[in-house]
């Protein structure tokens, strides 16, 4: 004799079970799955939808019992004499499905896991969080588990459940605020969310994982089963070597690009390359200009395009604009097997309000802060993540491990330090809350970058983190043992505004902004810095390089060459966006390619040949990377000849054996004659000159070499009579 519907629902209280069908219950298990009961076993399943369900012997799939409606909306439940490893037939309208009960399986999680997620102190969070494909009991399937700890109830929704979010509830681990499921017979490529009832019993928009390592392609907004086996990788030569291709005495020249408008597919409808598109071309033409490294844009995953990845919702996960995550992981190889460093843009500093996002996640301020005077940017719309939680600090440590451990990234170029250091930051009196001291410093920012940049230092050889950092904030560089942020680089941003204000000038009214071009070396030795001309200085109505420069079409290119002579010549590490390699004429426009048609003008092709000789010398000659933080190695030959804005640096190898004199003329006249003192006597080879006519130039210059004279100039008893061409920058070299 069958028992009847109150045996099988045994202690469960009517109350217990219209909340298990309406998607309410937060305590799924203590329903579903196998029970004692009766010296026996009650099993019940959820199934909406199904005609009939049987349960089946797991290893001979022999049919034990057909279970019982119990509910209408479709709770099912039987009873065995003895407890039983089981699956389950599920008869649906139009087909029949067998596989595993997920609410067989017992807890999925490790205490010390568990401990570790609440202390922050997680470093492999994308190990034990979002989608995990596994095999459990013989049984394969993926492992959900989010972190919402205010959340009432939390279910996986997707395809294979018809995104019905009653279908699978998910167990609460109490204490570290973590629900988890294993739901069998799953594996990579389903997409999924999380859908959540809040703490007051409100349905939340359903959720993209916060730890989710792969989503789909834009527009859409699910997250993707990524898989897990690891990649095949075949970089240990520059594994091995990376330290010292990073160090503060290498030289590093970096090419900064938007990875989907680098070079569109103009006869496919204006598409955006993949992956294997952009290792196909970008690697041999960043290679072959002499560039050390890639700089990336935020590719992780985002919902708006516009943004340029600067407001990411997946900072686990590579955007699927361009492949896989496994596609990703090739580019990077074989950007090593080229022998190029990659960097990626980071964003730690804010996030965006998307409703499918980390915004309000289990309907509370979960990753942001609750007052929207510490937790909304005004400037970007975005919030900003709460660094006094610690589940929050951890999350975002976890995901710059992630890059550089699972994806073999070499630096992270942290995007918008200065807004998170400041409380104050773009903020009036009375939009700002003040730090316990009272003060407008960000304390829990600070901490959070110590923390970051020791643990990659500790766990990551010779990986690098780079500073977007707008202010004068000091020992940005410096060690965090040593009370620094213990970043490796900072931009020197002053020096980027400084630098194109001055060559924006007519050339007329250059002598009047003569220190603009000098004052960076007053702090140049503060910090270990990259010179940047980053993608933020050719968009929004700032014009492109070549569009900056005043004058004529001649003297346009002419400022542009003397510019990237000087700044190659200034102490710093080297960053230039696409495109200003070959000067562009328009903004950069994110849903276009670069106008690589220009290449067909001598003058455009000029300007990519002299970055690539540039290149190709700053890497070549030790005085102009490895001194770059030895102030006792840089010397101003000329500093205050405004009148003819005239500017000279003496950049000094290591071992004194080598000396580069790098000359500007920052005016259209050329100079014939002009006498500069120099430190060594002898022969002084013209190594580079960007008036050579192969640069689109004049060709105006000093023959190739030049004797010193015994005439006394600037202090010094020897030196050179040169021929300075027209805005031009031309270096010497004396060993």
């Amino acid at each position: 004799m069958r028992p009847g519907h109150d045996v099988l629902l045994g202690a469960v209280d009517r109350t217990g079970i219209e909340a298990l069908v309406e998607g309410r219950h937060g305590d799924p298990f203590s329903i579903l799955g196998q029970h004692p009961a009766n010296r026996g076993t009650i099993t019940r399943v959820f199934m909406p939808g199904a005609v009939s369900v049987e349960l089946l012997t797991r290893d001979t799939g022999s049919l034990l019992t057909r279970l019982e409606r119990v509910h209408s909306d479709g709770l099912f439940a039987g009873y065995l004499d003895h407890q039983v490893a089981y699956k389950l037939r599920i008869w649906w309208p139009d087909a029949v499905q067998e596989t595993e009960d997920p609410y067989s399986f017992g807890l999925l999680l490790g205490d010390l896991d568990l401990h570790l997620i609440g202390q922050g102190t997680h470093y492999e969070l994308s190990h034990v969080l979002g989608a995990q494909p596994m095999t459990i009991d013989g049984v394969p399937g993926v492992r959900f588990a989010v972190w919402a700890p205010n959340a009432r109830r939390v279910s996986v929704a997707g395809d294979f459940n018809g995104w019905d979010g009653r279908r699978n509830p998910m167990r609460l681990r109490q204490g570290a605020g973590v629900w988890e499921l294993f739901i069998p017979r799953l594996g990579p490529g389903e997409r999924y969310k999380y859908e959540l009832v809040g703490s007051y019993g409100q349905l939340l928009p359903q959720k993209a994982d916060p730890v989710a390592r792969a989503g789909e392609a834009a527009p859409g907004t699910a997250s993707v089963v990524a898989r897990s086996e690891p990649f095949p990788w075949t970089d240990a030569e520059w594994m091995n070597s990376r330290a010292a291709r990073q160090t503060e005495v290498a030289p590093i020249s970096i090419y900064e690009i938007h990875a989907g408008s680098w070079l569109r597919m103009a006869n496919e409808g204006n598409r955006m390359p993949d992956w294997t598109e952009l290792a196909d071309r970008l690697i041999p033409y960043v290679a072959g200009l002499g560039f050390t490294h890639i700089e990336l844009m935020p590719i992780m995953e985002h919902p708006f395009g516009g943004s340029w990845g600067y407001q990411p919702l997946g900072l686990f996960a590579p955007t699927g604009r361009y492949g896989t995550p496994e596609d990703f992981a090739a580019f990077v190889n074989r950007c090593h097997e080229a022998g190029l460093g990659v960097i990626l843009d980071w964003v730690p500093a804010h996030f965006p309000t998307d409703i499918w996002g980390l915004a309000q996640f289990d309907g509370t301020a979960l990753y942001e802060h609750q007052d929207p005077r510490e937790g909304f940017h005004q400037d970007w719309n975005t919030l900003i993540y709460n660094l006094g939680r610690n589940e929050v600090k951890g999350f975002l440590i976890a995901s710059a491990l992630d890059w550089i451990e699972r994806y073999h990234i070499d630096g992270l170029r942290v995007d918008a330090v200065a807004s998170m250091l400041y409380r104050d930051y773009s903020r009036r009196e009375g939009e700002w809350v003040p730090n316990r001291f009272g003060g407008r410093e960000n304390l829990e920012a600070i901490e959070f970058f110590k923390h970051l940049n020791s643990i990659i230092t500790h766990r990551c050889h010779g990986a690098i983190t780079i500073a977007e950092e707008s202010t004068a904030w000091p020992d940005v560089t410096k060690p965090a043992e040593q009370g620094g942020l213990g970043f490796t680089f900072k931009w020197n941003m002053g020096w980027m505004h400084d630098t194109l204000h001055y060559v924006a000038q007519d050339p007329i009214y250059r002598s009047y902004n003569h220190g603009a071009l000098t004052f960076a070396m007053v702090y140049a030795f503060s910090e270990r810095f990259i010179l940047p001309l980053s993608h933020d200085e050719v968009v929004h109505g700032k014009g492109s390089l070549i569009r900056k420069m005043p004058g004529d079409e001649w003297q346009r290119f002419a400022n542009l060459r003397a510019y990237f002579g000087y700044m190659w010549a200034h102490p710093g590490k080297k960053l230039l966006f696409m495109g200003g390699e070959i000067a562009q004429d328009r903004e950069w426009d994110h849903d276009s390619s670069i106008s690589w048609e220009l290449l067909d003008d001598a003058r455009h092709a000029g300007i990519q040949r002299l970055i690539r000789d540039l290149n190709r010398i700053y890497a070549a000659e030790p005085a102009l990377h490895a001194t770059d933080n030895d102030p006792g190695r840089f010397e101003w030959a000329v500093v205050d000849d405004q009148e003819n804005s005239v500017f000279a640096m003496l950049r000094t190898a290591q071992d004194g054996r080598s000396i580069i004199l790098a000359v500007s003329n920052m005016t259209p006249i050329a100079r014939m004659n002009y006498r500069i003192g120099v430190p060594r006597a002898g022969l002084w080879h013209e190594i580079l000159n960007t008036d050579a006519a192969i640069y689109g130039g004049g060709n105006m210059g000093n023959g190739g070499a030049l004797h010193t004279e015994d005439v006394s100039s600037h202090g010094r008893s020897a030196s050179l009579a040169l021929v300075l061409p027209p805005l031009s920058t031309v270096y010497f070299r004396w060993t």
